[in-house]
């Protein structure tokens, strides 16, 4: 499902408010795509990155983002 407001998500060592994601990528927030019924979503979008969400383990709710450039310039 595809979202374009904010929905705060929480991991088991961190709550991601928007303030907190934005100042954590520097970067302003668009859009967030759940999978299924998951509480974490699984890629969000902000101006200029497409942020893959990973999860680190599956005993435990840990996440890491990985940014990739929205419009990489090539030369």
């Amino acid at each position: 499902m595809m979202v374009c407001e904010w929905k705060t998500f929480t991991t088991d060592s961190e709550t991601f408010t928007l303030e907190a994601f934005e100042e954590l990528v520097g970067d302003e927030f668009e859009a967030m795509m759940f999978k299924d019924d998951e509480s974490i979503p699984a890629y969000i979008w902000t101006v200029n990155y497409v942020i893959i969400v990973k999860r680190c383990s599956k005993l435990f709710t840990d996440i890491s983002f990985e940014k990739i450039p929205r419009n990489p310039v090539c030369e």
